[in-house]
């Protein structure tokens, strides 16, 4: 597949490029070649006060109503003309975002789809909040009528991860959006290209400057000061447990409110009734999709006793079978991961499950074939106990870890053993059991017979340290709106309930 040049690209505030105030850049590392092959600017607090103070006034620009205030239709016409131009673009960001993350190229290229879709969704949305305006509320007294305004919360910060670079983008920006808000988009300094080239389209739609304003730049330099910023009125944020406390630390102090999507160490049970090649596969999709980088990744495998030695001898011989090269290779389905840092990491995880005593049954190591690139061979770990690294910490990176089990109640219990609550599959043909079984796990999402399927109308979220409050659906939306109560005296009558002063 033909390389593609990356552009180079400055800070986007206001409706301009702006060179970052320090000056300061950020090299891209491609993850499958581990050279550098462009670069992005890095944004300091000096910046993030620039880009708050332009959301503010976009907000509040002729009393709101260019945009926070302006109908909801109004602003679906830009979310869709966003959408036209993703699709429009599809192949170059699609190749932009596997050079940046290492994401095979036909999975990137689905997001883009889901990018497309998304902003489409939010648009229908924000059309449909304008008959919602104004809904009654139902009194007891019929003095008075009160009906419900839905606005938009305001300033928004959107704190995204790099594993989806422009789709978790989009999960944010098109609601925040469609709501009214004004956003500041703070991506991954490790793959940042594709918020950049939303940045771009927005410019060419015609986007209201300082609508969306888009911050590249580390952590600690711009995430931090962008977090804690008294003019920013909501942070909503992405990415590890230990960031997202930082960050509700810091919003606390002025009772800012957030919301929270964070780590995971998500389970898939499998029972003894099932196709083991369908369960196997499930299995691994759940597990090894995206480099194994998602937060609900399934990467507990809970399997019952009776299956678990031919279940395991199915399962190595599909993880075998799957094609790991460059992403840009035809056919490719395991690609890098991110970054050099992130695979030290993955590659410790695996050596201590050797040093607390598990099995490595597949992988575990570099690919034979591949001598360059940050690439790790799906792994799969065996003779797992429950107080094991392996099966209490997020990997983030390929690799599984299986128990086996006896009755219904113990495969419960364990999918339940943890601290997160993001993601739960259950694999089996008894749909009672399913159903049973669905109820009885603790996390905000629930595959039955599958593993990580997406779609934006659907709620995402977690419970316990996964985070709270849910994106994607209706529940996305009202992420960024505020309810506003009005109630009117509509009776000609005095009120009565002091003396009239006497009438001289």
């Amino acid at each position: 597949m033909a390389a593609i040049p990356i552009p180079t690209r400055q800070l986007f505030i206001g409706g301009e490029w702006k060179h970052p105030a320090l000056n300061k850049r950020i090299p891209v590392i491609n993850p499958a070649t581990e050279e550098i092959v462009g670069d992005i600017p890095a944004a300091t607090a000096e910046d993030v006060e620039v880009a708050v103070e332009a959301a503010h006034s976009a907000f509040n620009r002729n009393r709101g109503k260019d945009w926070a205030f302006a109908s909801g239709a109004f602003r679906a016409k830009y979310l869709r003309a966003i959408a036209a131009k993703v699709v429009e673009k599809k192949e170059v960001l699609a190749k932009l975002e596997s050079i940046d993350n290492g994401k095979p190229y036909d999975e990137a290229a689905w997001d883009m789809d889901d990018v497309a879709g998304c902003f489409e969704y939010y648009a229908d949305l924000a059309e449909g909040l304008d008959s919602k305006q104004g809904t009654p509320v139902a009194l007891p007294m019929d003095t008075f009528k009160s009906h419900v305004l839905r606005e938009p919360i305001g300033v928004v910060a959107l704190i995204t991860p790099w594993n989806y670079p422009m789709l978790m983008a989009t999960w944010k920006v098109a609601p925040a959006l469609a709501a009214g808000c004004t956003a500041i988009l703070k991506p991954s300094e490790l793959s940042s290209l594709t918020c950049l080239e939303l940045a771009a389209i927005c410019q060419e739609v015609g986007l209201p400057s300082g609508v969306l304003n888009i911050l590249t730049g580390l952590g600690p330099d711009a995430g931090a000061p962008l977090a804690a910023h008294p003019n920013v009125d909501k942070v909503a944020f992405t990415g590890s447990t230990a960031t997202g406390s930082r960050i509700m630390t810091g919003a606390a102090k002025l009772v800012k409110p957030v919301s929270m999507e964070l780590g995971g160490k998500s389970p898939i049970v499998v029972f003894e009734d099932v196709d083991l090649d369908k369960a196997a596969e499930w299995t691994a999709f759940g597990c090894f999709w995206t480099n194994g980088q998602i937060c609900s990744a399934t990467s507990r495998l809970i399997v019952h006793e009776s299956i678990a030695a031919a279940f395991l001898d199915r399962l190595v011989k599909w993880v075998k079978n799957i094609k790991i090269s460059d992403p840009m290779e035809e056919g490719c389905r395991l690609g890098p991961v991110v970054s050099g840092g992130q695979y030290e990491k993955i590659l410790k995880f695996i050596s201590t499950a050797k040093i607390e005593g598990a099995t490595i049954l597949t992988g575990g190591a570099r690919p034979k074939h591949l001598n360059k690139g940050f690439f790790i061979e799906p792994t799969i770990i065996t003779d797992v106990t429950t107080s094991m690294q392996i099966w209490r910490e997020e990997v983030f990176g390929p690799v599984l870890c299986v128990k086996t089990f006896s009755s219904e109640e113990e495969a419960i219990d364990l999918a339940n053993d943890t601290h997160y609550g993001l993601g739960a599959a259950v694999i089996s043909n008894d749909e009672e059991r399913c159903d049973r079984v669905s109820k009885a796990f603790r996390a905000g999402i629930v595959w039955v017979n599958c593993s990580q399927p997406c779609f934006c109308q659907a709620p995402w979220g977690g419970l316990k340290r996964s985070g709270f409050g849910r994106e994607l659906g209706q529940w996305g939306l009202d992420n960024y709106l505020s309810v506003k109560q009005v109630t009117k005296y509509i009776s000609s009558d005095p009120w009565g309930w002091y003396q009239p002063p006497s009438k001289l």
